[in-house]
């Protein structure tokens, strides 16, 4: 299970989606060069570090016993080298300690991190939700004590909200936070699915906990979010006695099964409010919307290695003749159906990696841009593509995923080769920090609803001139066309949408995300195909000779399929309401 971090192809997708531009404006210190470099050395870590530590956390996991959870092995190690090396602190702010980076760099990084190594990546990956959360809504005693902690990493951060009876309808939860009397809270409660909840491989833990007070109404309006630590923090920073709060088991999972998923019992636990009484979701969305574009980029990751793997038995694999060259036994590489499934599985990965990237940039303009006017439109952007960059990649994640199995064959349904734990690990991906029917939902009912249908709309006309603009490139004028064709699919889908509202809008929604992935994934490859034939080193390099196949391949397997895709979504919402349940047993 060889690794390779992808350091070119991250370089060259960061320059596509408009990195250049926004380091060239918002970072003086900060050349293509410093990024190349940062890139490079983020990139041998996890190729070096973490991804040898891969296949040990699957078999082995992380322990339970008496309370307290251990890391797989080798896993408290390289997390304690990830924050010695800054890893953690790339994008935080400089006066938390942070290196002040880009949103965009730092999702770079990331993937490469989750693609050696995703159980691993999970935990410095909440901890970004918790620095946001923390940085926007804490207080000072918080920021000057807690914050430094979380940037560096010395303390990571988790995100506590399931509860049995409380999954994605948060209003149903009942873990209590009791006042002491002393200005804070006393928190009671189980909570479950508590993604490194508990390990060793840090001298103490930072939860960010929903929680109710005891006079607060129901539903989501009497959450609150809460701060409690494994240990407390002295006034001087120093760590105190052990907190009331332990890891009641972990679960066993289908994959990453090196990421301790906790059951945590909160027994009386010291806590500090974070923000406002009866605001603990609108703060907590803060850290999951943080989390569910890392969880996109997740769905990049996987699928990445997934990609690399596959590719490498494809060519090490001999079997049949080839039709191409006659050679045999052929390496199957040389069979046109493996050599689609591996072109389609780097064409949807690159898309994917695109669009997560694309709103990483659009979040750093959200905050850096010189004008209001600015900064609005590229914040609404940002929360347009969000859902599509989770979801979307997500599910790019787990087809690759699949497709890196169908490449194998046999081999690859059996354990030893490693293509099935890239399969079982995609598979979360699309489920946590939101399912990807709750992306579908958040995408059509808030988010193409903005300005009624104006941000999607104003999207759509950018995707029609990159269109245009390819249509006048001979050898991706088919893409330009086809692009063109999607894009029209996903007016009249979007306008539609916007027309029925409610219960039809609803059951369209998860096609809907899709075909709108589809379509804004192909105009990203297109770009990048266009940018590739700019290149002036692009007649003698196969790599940016890629890039046009890539596009093609997309266009012809994906983007062709907009049209019924958008057709159907609209026909088929009647269809889901008027049928019941008996209808589907015999």
């Amino acid at each position: 299970m060889t690794f390779r971090a992808p350091v070119r192809d991250l370089a060259f997708a960061l320059s596509a989606v408009g990195h250049d531009a926004l380091i060239a404006r918002a970072y003086p210190d900060l050349d293509a060069d410093t990024v190349a470099a940062v890139l490079e050395a983020a990139g041998a870590f996890a190729t070096d570090v973490l991804a040898p530590l891969n296949r040990i956390g699957d078999i082995e996991g992380a322990r339970y016993a008496n309370g307290a959870v251990t890391a797989a092995p080798g896993f408290a190690a390289a997390y304690r080298a990830f924050v010695a090396d800054g890893w953690n602190s790339l994008s935080a702010a400089p006066e938390y300690g942070g290196q002040g980076l880009s949103k965009a760099m730092e999702l770079a990084v990331f993937e490469m991190v989750h693609a050696a190594n995703m159980a691993f990546g999970l935990c410095p990956m909440l901890t970004q939700g918790a620095i946001e959360a923390l940085a926007l809504h804490g207080t000072e005693r918080q920021k000057r004590l807690v914050l430094p902690k979380l940037v560096s990493g010395e303390w990571p951060g988790a995100m506590v909200l399931t509860e049995p009876q409380a999954g994605s309808d948060l209003a149903q939860l009942t873990t209590r936070a009791d006042p002491d009397g002393n200005g804070g809270y006393r928190l009671s409660g189980q909570k479950i699915f508590i993604t490194w909840g508990d390990h060793d491989a840090a001298d103490n833990i930072c939860h960010l906990v929903l929680a109710r007070t005891p006079d607060a109404p129901p539903g989501v309006k009497g959450i609150s979010l809460f701060l409690t630590t494994k240990y407390a923090v002295k006034d001087d920073g120093t760590l105190g006695p052990r907190n009331d709060f332990r890891a009641g088991s972990i679960e066993h999972k289908l994959g990453i099964h090196g990421s301790p998923t906790c059951v945590m019992l909160y027994e009386g636990a010291q806590a500090e409010l974070v923000g406002e009484l009866g605001q603990g979701l609108p703060h907590m969305f803060v850290m999951m919307n943080a989390a569910r574009l890392q969880v996109g980029v997740q769905g990049v990751a996987i699928a990445e290695r997934a990609f690399q793997q596959a590719l490498a038995f494809s060519q090490e694999r001999r079997q049949g003749r080839a039709v191409w060259s006659g050679d045999y036994p052929a390496e199957i590489y040389g069979h046109p159906d493996v050599r689609r499934m591996l072109m389609l599985m780097k064409a949807k990965t690159e898309a994917a990696r695109a669009i997560c990237l694309t709103t990483g940039v659009l979040a750093d303009i959200a905050r850096l841009a010189d004008t209001e006017e600015e900064r609005a439109s590229a914040q609404a952007r940002a929360e347009l593509l969000t859902p599509i960059a989770k979801a979307w990649s997500t599910d790019v994640g787990v087809e690759v995923a699949s497709l890196g199995v169908q490449v194998h064959g046999g081999m690859g349904f059996i354990e030893e080769t490693g293509a099935a734990q890239h399969y079982r690990d995609a598979r979360i991906a699309p489920i946590y920090e939101g399912t990807n029917g709750i992306q579908a939902i958040d995408l059509v009912g808030r988010k193409v609803a903005m300005a009624d249908g104006a941000v999607m709309r104003g999207l759509c006309a950018e995707l029609a001139l990159t269109a245009e603009t390819l249509t006048e490139v001979p050898e991706l004028a088919s893409v330009g066309r086809r692009l063109a064709a999607g894009v029209a699919a996903l007016e009249r889908a979007t306008d539609w949408l916007l027309a029925n509202r409610g219960a039809p809008s609803l059951a369209a929604a998860t096609p809907y995300l899709k075909l709108a992935g589809d379509v804004i994934g192909g105009a990203l490859l297109g770009r990048q195909a266009l940018a590739a034939a700019g290149d002036p080193l692009s007649s003698g390099d196969p790599w940016l000779q890629g890039k046009s196949a890539l596009a093609r391949v997309f266009a012809g397997q994906v983007l062709a399929q907009a049209s019924g895709l958008a057709e159907g979504l609209m026909d088929g919402a009647d269809d889901l309401e008027a049928t019941p349940a008996t209808a589907l047993v015999s």
